[in-house]
């Protein structure tokens, strides 16, 4: 097996902590030679532990790319807003490209990332990883074999975690849409996806609701501060940033804002970052609960939940068909049998891998098609993915202007005139 070289843009919690360890786990098959970060303490760990000489290791993205081409692969994972240009300018230098998802807040952007693969005969594959995990594929293979017959509805619950939406989407990089994305993108266009693939129809018609019910000022305990290091009620309040980071299993999570998880340089971290700021009085504006309704060709439904204010991070599925239900959660996958009312419980092998498997499986998956590319689509391409943005962007029009209805092929052709007359 061939080793492939790669350069990293983005060395954060995705790049450098979800898709690069499969490089120092299989050497062999990839090897990491440059990066671009622009936290200087990142890119030097990066480069320490990939073995990059500092020739390689750029603060932004435009120096590597302006090298002749130095690897096979570009795996970018900068923030939201910053993915259109590394990856329209890896493609011109003919990287197969595997990009973080959402692909960009910008449905224009999404257009032409998928256009200039198909212009530049590379892969352009989207880190669904979802569809890569043991769970999610067993799901899929339960359906393939007709053991539930014909897909009716599907009920898909995100349970997103009290502590994780406040650390992400209140006080973290996703909290506020005009810098980042809006939730129904930056956490859930996961879910739109995997709602797509298990139904495998086009979707026609969306409609959403959802708001910001909770994380904001109006809902600020009386007496308290801007940080939770100065408030009076920071003992009593469920959101403490002091008692997330300071304890386990949680005190990782502080890496966000440190990179030395001692005591004094997490409290450093919470008078000086956005990580210790009180929930009520961040800049956050992205919804904390979220509803999508979903109407496919052929007439299945589907309704997806997500919400913040659950214990547990984790989703859970329920499947009705036309001979069986199948429902799963965590590790368990249950399938009832309406004729013989037979119930098979399937419980799948615990995964050290991120996302149950999805971030060792995708570059797994990946470095094959890259291997064997003839100008095939990957499992999870950018014309794949663009549909399924396409329903999170339907969604989220569809929420901001008090559930409307929205039907999916017209929305669709409206972008594409617009992308025309654009051009």
């Amino acid at each position: 097996m061939s080793q492939l070289k790669a350069v990293l843009i983005g060395a954060g919690a995705r790049g450098a902590g979800g898709y690069a360890p499969y490089a120092l786990d299989y050497p062999h098959e990839l090897t990491f030679v440059a990066v671009a970060e622009a936290d200087p303490v990142r890119r030097a760990r990066f480069a320490e532990k990939h073995e990059i000489p500092p020739e390689h290791c750029y603060e932004t993205w435009e120096p590597l790319l302006a090298e002749p081409k130095l690897a096979d692969i570009a795996v970018i994972c900068t923030q939201d807003r910053m993915h259109y240009g590394p990856t329209m300018q890896a493609l011109d230098k003919k990287y197969h490209v595997m990009l973080e998802k959402p692909m960009s807040p910008d449905p224009k952007e999404c257009l032409e990332m998928e256009q200039a693969a198909r212009d530049n005969d590379r892969l352009l594959t989207i880190c669904h990883v979802l569809r890569y995990t043991p769970f999610w594929n067993t799901i899929k293979r339960v359906i393939q074999e007709g053991r539930i017959g014909e897909i009716v509805s599907i009920q898909l619950n995100e349970n997103v975690g009290y502590w994780h939406i406040a650390h992400s989407f209140v006080r973290g990089n996703w909290n506020n849409s005009n810098t980042s994305s809006p939730m129904i993108l930056s956490k859930s266009c996961h879910d739109m996806d995997v709602l797509s693939w298990l139904v495998d129809q086009p979707c026609l018609k969306v409609s959403s609701f959802g708001s910001l019910k909770h994380f904001h000022e109006g809902n600020a305990p009386e007496g308290s501060a801007d940080r939770c290091l100065d408030c009076a009620v920071e003992p009593t309040c469920a959101y403490s940033a002091p008692r997330f980071y300071l304890s386990d299993p949680f005190r990782g999570w502080a890496g966000h804002f440190t990179q030395e998880l001692t005591k004094p340089n997490i409290i450093q971290g919470l008078r000086d970052t956005d990580y210790g700021r009180c929930v009520y009085r961040s800049d956050n504006n992205v919804v904390d609960h979220q509803v999508v309704n979903m109407e496919f060709e052929g007439g299945a439904t589907a309704m997806f939940s997500m919400c913040g204010f659950t214990f547990e991070q984790e989703r859970r599925i329920q499947i009705m068909g036309t001979k069986g239900e199948l429902r799963g959660e965590e590790d368990q996958i249950t399938v009832y049998d309406f004729l013989t009312h037979q119930k098979t419980e399937i419980t799948i092998p615990s995964q050290t891998s991120g996302h149950g498997g999805g971030d060792s499986g995708i570059v797994r998956n990946f470095l094959d098609e890259v291997r064997h590319y003839n100008g095939q689509e990957s499992l999870t391409s950018a014309a794949a993915s663009v549909r399924s943005h396409l329903i999170a962007f339907a969604a989220e029009k569809s929420r901001l202007n008090g559930g409307e209805s929205i039907d999916l092929n017209e929305y669709a052709r409206q972008l594409m005139v617009k992308e025309e007359l654009s051009k």
